[in-house]
């Protein structure tokens, strides 16, 4: 029972604790909706007077931007006034410019007319005159022909007539003593253009010869280039076609041969050769091919040097590249390239003298002699092969014949002709300029070697040792051993029979095989 009642007392207890907490929540909450409205109604008139206040502010603004716009737009209406006002102003100033300027026109024209006016009656009153002056000419000229008894045609005829005669008789005494004073004077002239010509050109005089000498710093590379049992030295003379002769002289090898170009070669493929210290027949090869393709270039860069000094211009490449291997060339010891130029210049002064063009005579003065370097032989004379190559690359029809005509070959048609002849001839005559013997001897070495070329299956043939030795090279495939030695046979019979040489010739032929594989 006591159990029981405790129970209920307990449940009871707890029912009406509940009840309490759920008053008491009651009024928390009914406290807390009072304060949020109390709260929420301070916030919403805060925000109010807020708002207020932002549209105040932003009345002011606008109020503020649009005095500012209107001023803006007060000022462009007034500026847009004053320019209206000077448009208006110049306007005004242009139309009283043009009254001015029509009032003055309009004066001038009413001058004008009255001048016109004034003008056209002393026309009338001129013509009046000129026909009464007519009717008293013509009077009077009947009035002669009565008294002289001829009429006019006649004595105007025989007027002239004696005009005629007397001017004749007084031009040919003229022209007559003209003559006979340059006569006189003609050749006094001619020596003085020509002497003035030779002082203003002082050239020195170099004579080509047949010999080059290589210094070597020592004795020790002279047995470096002979090589084993002369292999190295017997493949620069094949490779090259110069002699090159090892003697007891201290420091120095000689190379001989006729031809300027295959020296200059040799010189350099030598010089190549001991600078780098690998002399063997393969390296000697390599290098002279090399040095060839130099040579060749190097000719192209002298060609183009000649015509720059000269002032020479719009010269063809296959001319320049022939005015450049006239280095390499001599005329009778002569070095050609040096008497070409001295020839364009004594014929550059030499017509400004006589008042002609300058630069067409020093462009025939440099290529009159290109005839002298060919690529082939010809048996055309050097003067006429250099007109024809002049003509193919497009040279001047004056420059053309100047070339030929330098010898006489053909006729001199212009006055530029006998120009070169005669500056040749000067750069030709001066002392110590030409050996007549070593041209000769040249011509007789390069015979010898054509002769050989006549042959089938030489590849090629070199004159040495002054022309007492033919060396001949032969292509392995066409020539046999046996074949060479019928070769040299019928080599020497051959020059011994259409030939004049003195002392004796000695033909030797080379034949060469090589076997060449490549391992890969």
């Amino acid at each position: 029972m006591d159990i029981l009642t405790i129970i209920i007392s307990g449940i009871v207890g707890i029912a009406g604790g509940f009840v309490i907490a759920k008053v008491i929540e009651k009024s928390n909450i009914s406290n807390l909706i009072k304060n949020a409205k109390k709260e929420a109604s301070s916030i919403l008139k805060d925000a109010n007077l807020e708002a207020e206040n932002i549209k105040k502010d932003k009345i002011l603004q606008a109020k503020e931007k649009f005095i500012e716009l209107k001023s803006e737009h007060e000022q462009v209406i007034l500026s847009r006034d004053q320019k209206m006002a000077e448009v208006e102003k110049r306007i005004r100033d242009k139309e009283s410019q043009v009254s001015n300027e029509l009032s003055k026109a309009k004066k001038v024209n009413d001058d004008y007319e009255a001048k016109t006016l004034e003008y056209n009656s002393k026309i009338e009153t001129l013509d009046k005159k000129q026909i009464e002056v007519d009717k008293l000419h013509k009077s009077h000229l009947q009035q002669l022909e009565v008294i002289a008894g001829l009429s006019t045609e006649d004595a105007k005829n025989q007027l002239i007539e004696g005009l005629k005669a007397e001017a004749k008789t007084e031009a040919m005494s003229h022209i007559q003593d003209t003559i006979e004073e340059a006569k006189l004077t003609a050749q006094q002239e001619a020596k003085k253009i020509i002497i003035n010509t030779i002082q203003r050109v002082g050239t020195e005089e170099a004579v080509e010869n047949c010999v080059s000498v290589f210094n070597i710093e020592s004795d020790d590379v002279k047995g470096r280039i002979i090589g084993r049992e002369g292999r190295n030295i017997r493949a620069i003379e094949a490779a090259t076609g110069v002699e090159i002769i090892v003697d007891d002289t201290p420091e120095a090898i000689i190379l001989s041969c006729f031809d300027p170009v295959r020296r200059e070669i040799a010189r350099l493929a030598l010089h190549k050769l001991v600078t780098d210290g690998r002399i063997h027949p393969a390296r000697i090869e390599e290098v002279v091919a090399k040095t060839t393709k130099q040579i060749d270039d190097e000719i192209i860069e002298v060609g183009k040097r000649t015509v720059i000094d000269l002032g020479i211009h719009g010269l063809h490449p296959e001319l320049i590249k022939v005015v450049g291997r006239m280095k390499y060339r001599s005329s009778y010891g002569q070095n050609l390239l040096q008497h070409s130029r001295e020839v364009s210049k004594l014929c550059g002064i030499m017509a400004a003298e006589l008042g002609l063009n300058v630069k067409l005579a020093k462009r025939a003065g440099l290529l009159h002699d290109i005839g002298k370097v060919p690529d082939a032989e010809s048996d055309l004379p050097h003067a006429l092969l250099g007109m024809q190559w002049a003509e193919k690359y497009g040279e001047k029809e004056e420059v053309c014949n100047a070339i030929g005509a330098h010898h006489d070959e053909i006729e001199m048609k212009s006055l530029l002709s006998p120009i070169i002849q005669v500056c040749d001839a000067i750069s030709g005559a001066r002392p110590g300029a030409r050996r007549q013997v070593l041209d000769s001897y040249i011509q007789r070495l390069k015979d010898l070697e054509e002769v050989a070329y006549g042959f089938s299956g030489v590849k090629n043939a070199y004159a040495i040792q002054a022309g007492r030795e033919l060396r001949v090279i032969v292509e392995s495939e066409k020539v046999s051993d046996e074949n060479a030695a019928t070769l040299s046979f019928e080599i020497s019979q051959k020059i011994q029979t259409e030939m004049t040489y003195p002392g004796q010739v000695k033909v030797t032929v080379i034949r060469e095989t090589r076997a060449v594989n490549i391992a890969k």
